[in-house]
């Protein structure tokens, strides 16, 4: 029993912390351009997850830090990572990032 207990405290200890968002957020600027009919989409020191506009199409990071892109609006599917000063073509659709 008390096995199955620590065992169950430093699972949900572990989950607890993949799920928590970075202490710091980056500092930057990352910018989203859909088309020229719309304004750049411009997230100021990014934190945590941020859904993409509907017709995003370029990325670029202008942070001091990785930026991921997801294929999921939530951030929960694998990524892929955009470094610092770098940019990304992004499918348009239901994608998101973080930072």
């Amino acid at each position: 029993m008390r096995r199955s207990l620590v065992t169950l405290v430093l699972a949900s200890g572990a989950a607890l912390g993949l799920l928590q968002a970075p202490a710091l957020a980056a500092e930057g600027t990352v910018t989203v351009f859909e088309t020229e009919a719309h304004p750049l989409s411009v997230y100021e020191n990014p934190r945590g997850c941020h859904k993409l506009p509907a017709a995003a199409h370029v990325l670029t990071n202008a942070t001091n830090g990785p930026v991921r892109v997801h294929g999921d609006p939530f951030c929960l599917g694998p990524a892929f990572v955009v470094a610092p000063g770098h940019g990304s073509h992004v499918v348009a659709g239901s994608g998101s990032f973080s930072a």
